[in-house]
């Protein structure tokens, strides 16, 4: 009994000198994550902030709180685990327009389909005659300054026309946007219609527009924004207060940027000169200018997202037939690159890249551009294998 006692007296002397520093895993640096707020933020927005943070991550819906008849998911957070892209099994599948005359299928579910369903109720289908696209989810972070960007600086990118003969030309897509989606300060019109930015086809105006229409499409949650029950087709009350919505839309808006891992590595850096010199920063533009914004975090910042926010030829391998606002089915947006190298930590540790996930590593994402992009990706395969993956290596510290 006494070499017992005298054990545990042992273990309990050393326990007592070992800091709790010492026994609590260190937080992974800031660097490894997608989520965070940019800084200088006040406290206010801080606390605004946590608030969207917790409605995004932590609120599970339920049928007695709104969820389906028919739904994709039952929370925000379950298609974007820590901000970032989403799996194979989080895939979201649009149907319905193949031009830019409209979706012919609103009133038969599109232009998402709701392939879950509660008790009771029929998830859907696809109708007969819809043309469809599987979306990957992306990446939550720096949508803020994305939406600052000024739509003179998204023009000035844009050449329809090809005229400095560089095979590049982008073009904005202009759609029409719901009432509740306040036109920006100077933004340009075009017929009734204005340019979009996020999505894969570039075909939603705002951050309230994504959010307020991912609450009603995804999950069966009408709103003030989007007041119509997507089984039934009827005009309900509200089952998500706005005070919410708009919570998630500035903790969108306030999510930090991702920070460039490694980014004075040699390697790092000649991957970053080629990356320049096969020709994909046309497309993946290095840095762009966020505009005013009474959120001074955020205000007249340039920030550093890798992409144009314009739509892209990108050949018929890319061409679903499907296909939103003025963008044509084989046109897709160019998505920020930034955040790609923290992609797997979402993704059950692998990749699943370009818009529907078809790609299973960054060398399989360059090697399926086509249309405007096959010139980089041609210059691409005709380097060496050391330059190709020096390359792959700056894409991976984005």
């Amino acid at each position: 009994m006494k070499s017992v006692w005298g054990i545990s007296i042992a273990v309990v002397a050393f326990l007592s000198i070992i800091s709790c520093e010492d026994l609590i895993p260190s937080a992974p640096a800031a660097d490894q994550l997608l989520d965070g707020t940019v800084e200088g933020l006040s406290p206010e927005q801080n606390r605004q902030f946590l608030l969207g943070d917790a409605a995004f991550n932590n609120q599970i819906f339920t049928a007695e709180t709104g969820l389906g008849s028919v739904f994709v998911a039952s929370s925000c957070g379950s298609c974007h685990a820590g901000d970032g892209k989403g799996h194979p099994f989080t895939t979201l599948t649009r149907f319905g327009q193949i031009d830019e005359t409209g979706n012919k299928f609103l009133d038969r579910g599109g232009p998402q389909l709701q392939h879950r369903a509660l008790s009771g109720f029929i998830p859907e289908r696809i109708p007969d005659g819809a043309t469809s696209s599987q979306f990957m989810p992306p990446i939550n972070t720096g949508l803020g300054f994305i939406e600052l960007v000024s739509d003179e600086d998204i023009l000035a990118m844009a050449d329809p026309d090809d005229l400095d003969g560089d095979g590049i030309s982008g073009v904005p897509n202009w759609n029409k946007i719901p009432h509740y989606a306040i036109p920006f300060e100077n933004a340009i019109s075009q017929n009734g219609k204005y340019i979009c930015r996020f999505g894969k086809k570039g075909s939603v105006y705002n951050l309230l527009q994504q959010t307020a229409n991912a609450y009603n499409q995804d999950i069966g949650i009408t709103s003030e924004f989007e007041p119509y029950d997507v089984y039934s087709h009827l005009e309900i009350g509200p089952e998500i207060s706005t005070q919410i919505v708009n919570d998630v839309v500035f903790y969108l808006k306030t999510l930090k940027a991702p920070i460039q891992r490694s980014k004075d590595n040699d390697e790092v850096l000649e991957g970053k000169n080629l990356f320049v010199q096969i020709g994909c920063e046309k497309c993946h533009k290095q840095t762009l200018q966020a505009g005013h914004s009474p959120i001074d975090a955020l205000s007249n910042k340039a920030f550093h997202p890798y992409t144009d926010l314009l739509l892209h030829d990108m050949g018929s391998g890319l061409d679903d037939g499907y296909t939103e606002g003025s963008a044509k089915t084989y046109e897709w947006r160019t998505p920020p690159l930034w955040g790609l190298g923290l992609a797997p930590n979402s993704q059950g540790g692998n990749y699943f890249l370009m818009h529907d996930g078809r790609a299973q590593s960054i060398e399989d994402a360059i090697l399926l551009h086509g249309g405007e992009g096959h010139s980089s990706r041609d210059r691409f395969n005709e380097l060496t294998s050391d330059e190709n993956e020096s390359i792959i290596q700056f894409l991976k510290s984005l």
